[in-house]
């Protein structure tokens, strides 16, 4: 094999760009040669897939960003990799430096943008708007829970810091959705989402945060096992049971066993109730 195919397929998840060959003088012969005698798959024009596996969703993501030089993988599609926003993903969106309207050319969609210098980043080797640049594009396009939940599991995975959302929310003060995102970081942007291991404790902290309730820690082991949320002045414990719970209920017998032996008074809420009816945790946190 070339060896700058060689070089190209390792560092892509085996896709390459004919536009890239091209720079190591290869012709459109050549290419096409290739395509015919050793199965290349063509993903979108130009792209090419060197092997006949199923395509795994990095690959779509790399095949994308191929489509074109200086191309980036943003908005849901960006959201998806970065893990933070979930996407399905009958097409792929990346942006191109210049301006104009987004426009779907097969399996992907363009969008243009004049001012990406500051928010394009690499991750996992994928050319990809940064995780705060990605929220912004996102925003005007999700409803504002949607945006919220985003931003808290940005936040939860480390894709991106309150500092970082702060600077990249500036650059681009005056584009819509930037003001809910700016709101959050100043107000959010310190409590302890990273050590939190759902949402539901995510969006816990926050509404214990407007309530004025003392915040507890967060997955802080007692009696040799972690909990969710933990006072240990008031010596109280409250789980956040999601749908594993009924899973594992002799799990988490056991452990509250230990919590109640350390001296813990334990309390449990369903997952659904933290986004439904926060009252009832702030009822939780503050029953004495």
């Amino acid at each position: 094999m070339d060896v700058h195919l060689r070089g190209l397929a390792s560092a892509q998840y085996d896709i390459v760009a004919g536009w890239q060959l091209q720079r190591f003088g290869w012709t459109r012969t050549m290419i096409g040669h290739r395509v015919r005698t050793h199965g290349w798959r063509v993903i979108h024009r130009g792209v090419y897939a060197l092997n006949s596996a199923p395509l795994t969703r990095k690959q779509f993501w790399m095949a994308a960003t191929l489509t074109s030089p200086n191309s980036f993988l943003s908005h849901a599609s960006a959201g998806a990799c970065w893990g933070f926003r979930p996407w399905p993903g009958s097409f792929e969106t990346v942006t191109r430096p210049g301006s104009g309207g987004p426009t779907r050319w097969g399996g992907v969609l363009v969008a243009r943008s004049r001012c990406l210098e500051g928010d394009v980043t690499r991750h996992d080797g994928l050319p990809i708007t940064t995780a705060a640049r990605t929220l912004i594009d996102l925003a005007p396009r999700l409803p504002e829970h949607k945006t919220r939940r985003a931003f808290r599991e940005a936040l939860r995975l480390r894709v991106t810091t309150r500092n970082e959302l702060h600077d990249t929310i500036a650059r681009h003060a005056g584009r819509p959705g930037t003001p809910l995102l700016a709101h959050l970081t100043a107000r959010y942007g310190l409590l302890p989402y990273p050590r939190t291991r759902s949402d539901a404790e995510a969006r816990a902290l926050e509404i214990l945060l407007d309530a004025g309730v003392e915040l507890p820690l967060v997955n802080h082991r007692v009696g040799g096992e972690e909990a969710d949320l933990t006072w240990l002045r008031q010596k109280l414990i409250i789980e956040i049971d999601g749908p594993q719970y009924h899973r594992f209920r002799e799990e988490d017998a056991r452990k509250q066993e230990r919590w109640e032996r350390a001296g813990f008074t334990v309390r449990r809420i369903p997952s659904d109730a933290v986004y439904d009816d926060p009252d009832r945790l702030i009822a939780l946190a503050t029953r004495r």
